[in-house]
């Protein structure tokens, strides 16, 4: 008890030692364009912990990127046409995006095999297709000119701007703080527990008690509603949005920071994942063309000699019973191929 108690602890001091490091790096680094870079990982991050929460219910979705556009737009239509402002735009579009996907899951994840993998691959290339043939949406050139938050008034610190990268970075520190303890607090209840029994082996647990479905259906809607308050906060800190950026292959990315990191870590590995992926390419200057072609030989090195992702290489060992990175990847692919489940 006392060791549980003492690791507790340790974690406690690791994490508040670390969200007092990420608190004061605007004080460190002045440049704008490296801010822009972490304010685009802690993105990534949300991301990627979105398609894990998903996986782990045996659902592996390629219309991430698609949710997370819809909440852009709808954010951008509720502040620039309908007048919101941001503050209520933001829980506005992932509730949207949340009914959306309740009403898309019930009629696709009931058959979570085959079929919903293609399907969420036509909701990935029909909302580009739509958002780009509508004219009133900017078709694919998208709509610009998008405001910022509104100005914010904080006892202490006085009244915060949006005209710099530090509010963004603070803001997307906020979301990705407000996503990690909801996701933490969801894998340590009972949907956490039930989450666990369908990873290991869903018809088991149906047997057990578990409504397979309903909890598929849960995980299917916060994954999107998490991906569609991060559009809003795209859009509104890009000041653009455009179809294209939310295309089905952005999706794949997305796939590709929580395997690299290691899928057994819902939260640390995607964290890992996203970072490298998002740092690394612009520190080395890798051009847009080069990108795919050095994406792929790293998931070739992945697949060969680290199967687990990058957090096997420290040795840890906790984590989803049913292993991480590409294993589990190719085991709900072998699963979905052989029965549909």
């Amino acid at each position: 008890m006392s060791k549980k108690r003492n690791s507790r602890y340790f974690k406690l001091i690791g994490f508040s030692a670390l969200l007092i490091l990420l608190a004061i790096v605007p004080l460190i680094v002045k440049s704008p364009y490296h801010l822009h870079l972490l304010i685009m990982a802690g993105m990534n991050i949300v991301l990627a912990m979105t398609f894990v929460m998903m996986l782990r219910t045996g659902l592996i979705s390629l219309a991430i990127a698609a949710f997370w556009g819809v909440g852009a737009y709808a954010s951008t239509l509720l502040v620039k046409r309908v007048g919101l402002c941001f503050w209520l735009a933001l829980p506005a579009s992932a509730v949207i995006v949340g009914i959306i996907a309740l009403a898309v899951g019930y009629l696709i994840v009931r058959n979570a095999g085959f079929g919903f993998l293609m399907l969420t691959a036509v909701i990935g290339m029909l909302v580009v297709t739509v958002f780009g043939n509508i004219r009133w949406l900017g078709g694919y050139q998208g709509i610009d000119v998008i405001p910022p938050p509104d100005p914010v008034s904080i006892p202490l610190l006085g009244t915060i701007i949006f005209d710099s990268k530090p509010p963004f970075y603070y803001l997307m520190l906020l979301l990705l703080l407000f996503t990690i303890l909801a996701f933490s607090a969801m894998y340590a209840s009972w949907t956490g527990r039930a989450w666990i029994a369908i990873d290991l082996k869903p018809h088991l647990a149906e047997v057990v008690g578990v409504n397979v479905f309903r909890y598929r259906l849960l995980s299917f809607v916060i994954a999107s509603m998490v991906a569609g308050y991060m559009g809003s906060f795209y859009a509104h800190y890009i000041g653009a949005v455009i179809p294209n950026a939310f295309d089905i292959f952005t999706t794949i990315y997305i796939h590709i920071y929580a395997i690299l990191g290691g899928l057994q870590f819902p939260i640390l590995g995607p964290a890992v994942g996203a970072v490298i992926m998002t740092l690394v390419p612009e520190f080395l200057s890798i051009t847009q063309e080069m990108e795919p072609i050095i994406t792929g030989l790293l998931i070739i090195f992945l697949i060969l000699f680290l199967p687990n992702g990058l957090i096997s290489l420290l040795g840890l060992r906790k984590g989803t019973p049913s292993g991480g990175g590409i294993v589990k990847i190719g085991g709900a692919l072998k699963s979905i191929f052989r029965s549909g489940n």
